[in-house]
């Protein structure tokens, strides 16, 4: 047992009576009722639940691959008000998911569920705001206002998409495995997501001639000068290309929306039903903070997933610049992501046979030697592909165990709430802030680290401080935050053992509530024995 776990580490399941958790031993009355088929999805359901996290990974690897690089040399924004607009828009983004947390949890059931509304309306005006921020308007002195408006904008679409969606993780199934199955094709297929994001963005903009500068000095006088007639015409076309791909992109978020939609069912549990009214959110809030397992899974997660995004920001400038394959880094993230998604099998197959938190410590930590590799090698780009390739397996376990792990920590709570339901928007909401948050604050330093640092826009090599800057914050400061990230997962106290006891007591609660031979006082009483 893991350090840290003490009193929590015991599980509710443990304080259940066997004429509960034993069917043989029940009351005559709830014995001869039928045993309740398990909620078995097929793949195709599966399969259309997975596809709908395809549209935040794409749209999300865009912007955290591309989107600084574009404000930097295509916008051509300062890099001071570049920081500005990265770091204002992911707090706000972060902001907004215990916002439309809130809204969710105060949403009633419709035909087509309680999450379902929420992802069919905010789809169609996401897309529009997705296309917009890749637009380069004909306002010299509004450019940043403009991009931090459909920057926020987006993002406050895209959370009404994701925090629902998210959430339906609980809403499919009622059986754990069935949850982990599909969480598994979930991440799949969000790392195909990516894969498609990095590609399309990757391809289209990388075709594109992009213009820059050998003399610092002269390139902001450069449309003036005997070239400036070839410069406009390569900035226009890498502008359009950005558009072209903004354009793939936002038809990959409507298809994939129609799919989840209509190829996914959106359930309630038996127990929740027959309450009048779900929790209230503040209350509900209160429980969710206090909840051990919950504050140290996202704790340990808030770093490592930091490590990560890191890395995601910086990587193109990094190749570009550092290591001066300016040419080559829509092949190297493609590399990263291939390797990720097919990956991703193997993790689903190695934390079934020795566990979640097993699993955290061997993926994310695999990462550790590739960085160091990365900071102390030359510029080799064989070296650099094998790296590539090697990094994608830990972004494949950053991927898929913080999702797979987060309905563990609620079927949890549930066994010590089991009065409240209507909290899991909460969960993943506040989950998704506080990485959200902390991804704001890491590109708005990366970027103001640039600017001190003296970046050149649209020069095609940058000063020494500026390479090093940018060694440090795609190797150095990950390595750093993955291993405090791990550290702090020592703490987190839900091991196999554990789940196995949560699963037979929920399925006792479940058993009883949806027994018609359970009467009112029995009930009353299973949730007090809880």
């Amino acid at each position: 047992m893991a350090k840290g776990e003490g009193a929590e580490s015991g599980s509710a399941a443990g304080l259940l009576p066997t004429s509960i958790l034993q069917a043989s031993e029940r009351p005559a009355q709830v014995k001869k009722e039928p045993k309740k088929k398990k909620q078995q999805l097929s793949v195709c359901n599966k399969l259309c639940y997975a596809v709908g996290g395809a549209p935040y990974q794409v749209t999300g690897c865009a912007l955290g691959f591309f989107l600084q690089i574009y404000l930097l040399d295509v916008a051509q924004v300062s890099p001071f008000s570049a920081s500005i607009i990265l770091f204002v828009g992911r707090a706000w983004d972060a902001i907004t998911d215990p916002l439309v947390g809130f809204c969710i949890s105060k949403s009633s059931w419709t035909c087509l569920g309680r999450l379902m509304p929420w992802i069919i309306f905010s789809t169609p005006l996401a897309v529009i705001a997705y296309f917009l921020i890749w637009f380069v308007p004909d306002i010299p002195q509004g450019q940043t206002y403009w991009y931090l408006l459909f920057y926020c904008l987006f993002e406050t679409l895209v959370t009404c998409f994701h925090v629902p969606y998210s959430a339906l993780t609980m809403f499919i199934s009622t059986e754990q495995t069935e949850r982990d199955s599909a969480t598994a094709y979930r991440m799949t297929v969000e790392v195909l997501g990516t894969v498609l994001g990095t590609a399309i963005q990757g391809q289209i903009v990388g075709q594109a001639d992009m213009p820059c500068f050998q003399d610092h000095n002269s390139s902001a006088e450069a449309s003036q000068s005997t070239n400036g007639t070839h410069y406009i015409t390569s900035h226009r076309e890498t502008q359009n290309a950005y558009l072209l791909a903004a354009g793939v992109i936002a038809f990959i978020y409507v298809i994939c929306a129609v799919i989840l939609t209509l190829g996914v069912r959106e359930r309630r549990e038996p127990y929740e039903a027959k309450q009048a009214e779900p929790i209230a959110y503040f209350q509900g809030l209160r429980l969710v903070m206090s909840h051990g397992p919950y504050i140290k899974l996202i704790t340990g997660f808030l770093f490592t997933s930091l490590a990560f995004m890191l890395v995601e920001g910086n990587f193109v400038l990094f190749c570009t610049y550092t290591l001066g394959f300016r040419n080559e880094f829509q092949n190297l993230l493609l590399a990263i992501m291939l390797s990720a998604t097919f990956t991703i099998p193997v993790w689903q197959w190695f934390l079934t046979r020795f566990g979640k938190k097993t699993a955290v410590y061997v993926g994310i930590s695999s990462a550790v030697p590739f960085l160091i590799l990365v900071a102390l090698m030359e510029s080799n780009l064989i070296v650099t592909y094998v790296v590539a390739v090697a990094a994608g397996i830990s972004v494949a376990a950053a991927f898929l165990l913080p999702w797979s792990m987060l309905p563990d920590v609620i079927d949890d709570f549930h066994l010590k709430q089991p009065h409240f339901h209507g909290t899991e928007p909460i969960f993943f909401s506040f989950y998704v802030f506080f990485t959200k948050f902390a991804s704001g604050v890491s590109l708005g330093i990366s970027t103001l680290s640039l600017h001190f640092a003296g970046y050149k826009t649209l020069s095609c090599s940058q000063p020494e401080h500026v390479k090093f800057t940018l060694n440090m914050l795609v190797t150095m400061a990950p390595i750093v935050l993955i291993l405090l990230g791990l550290l702090l997962f020592k703490l987190y106290p839900i091991d196999e053992e554990r789940r196995r006891q949560n699963k037979k007591a929920l399925q006792a609660l479940r058993d009883e509530a949806s027994s018609s031979g359970c009467s009112e006082t029995d009930s009353t009483e299973l949730a007090s024995i809880l």
